[in-house]
Protein backbone atom coordinates (compact mmCIF):
# COMPACT_ATOMS: atom_id res chain seq x y z
CA UNK A 1 0.00 0.00 0.00
CA UNK A 2 1.30 3.34 -1.17
CA UNK A 3 2.21 6.04 1.54
CA UNK A 4 0.29 9.38 1.79
CA UNK A 5 2.79 12.23 1.37
CA UNK A 6 1.56 15.46 2.79
CA UNK A 7 3.12 18.80 2.20
CA UNK A 8 5.02 20.94 5.23
CA UNK A 9 2.60 21.11 8.14
CA UNK A 10 -0.16 18.97 6.84
CA UNK A 11 -1.63 15.80 7.85
CA UNK A 12 -4.06 13.38 7.83
CA UNK A 13 -6.79 16.05 10.06
CA UNK A 14 -6.01 18.85 8.85
CA UNK A 15 -6.99 16.94 5.21
CA UNK A 16 -10.04 16.15 6.70
CA UNK A 17 -10.92 19.29 8.41
CA UNK A 18 -10.38 21.04 5.31
CA UNK A 19 -12.49 18.86 3.34
CA UNK A 20 -15.30 19.00 6.24
CA UNK A 21 -15.38 22.63 5.41
CA UNK A 22 -15.99 22.20 1.79
CA UNK A 23 -18.54 19.50 1.86
CA UNK A 24 -20.58 21.49 4.33
CA UNK A 25 -20.16 24.57 2.39
CA UNK A 26 -23.42 26.26 1.31
CA UNK A 27 -23.51 27.58 -2.11
CA UNK A 28 -24.19 31.23 -1.09
CA UNK A 29 -21.19 30.24 1.30
CA UNK A 30 -19.02 29.48 -1.21
CA UNK A 31 -19.50 32.44 -3.34
CA UNK A 32 -18.89 34.49 -0.56
CA UNK A 33 -15.22 33.02 -0.31
CA UNK A 34 -14.65 33.21 -4.08
CA UNK A 35 -15.27 36.60 -3.87
CA UNK A 36 -13.49 37.54 -0.66
CA UNK A 37 -10.47 35.99 -2.42
CA UNK A 38 -9.95 38.96 -5.28
CA UNK A 39 -10.57 41.47 -2.53
CA UNK A 40 -7.12 40.91 -0.95
CA UNK A 41 -4.80 43.62 -0.80
CA UNK A 42 -2.02 41.17 -0.62
CA UNK A 43 -2.57 38.49 -2.79
CA UNK A 44 -3.45 38.51 -6.63
CA UNK A 45 -5.04 36.62 -9.42
CA UNK A 46 -4.07 36.54 -13.05
CA UNK A 47 -3.90 34.85 -15.87
CA UNK A 48 -0.41 32.76 -16.87
CA UNK A 49 0.30 30.93 -20.17
CA UNK A 50 0.68 27.21 -19.58
CA UNK A 51 4.05 27.30 -21.00
CA UNK A 52 5.60 29.75 -18.57
CA UNK A 53 3.63 28.14 -15.26
CA UNK A 54 6.96 26.31 -14.56
CA UNK A 55 9.00 29.60 -14.78
CA UNK A 56 6.34 31.78 -12.53
CA UNK A 57 6.43 28.57 -9.72
CA UNK A 58 10.50 28.86 -10.69
CA UNK A 59 10.64 32.38 -9.42
CA UNK A 60 7.60 32.10 -6.44
CA UNK A 61 9.79 29.39 -4.66
CA UNK A 62 13.49 31.53 -4.91
CA UNK A 63 11.21 34.33 -3.23
CA UNK A 64 10.00 31.99 -0.64
CA UNK A 65 13.72 30.92 -0.04
CA UNK A 66 15.31 33.99 -0.19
Amino acid sequence: MKQTKFPPGWDKERVRRVLEHYEQQSDDEAVAEDEAAYESTTYTTMEVPVELVPAVRELLAKRRVG
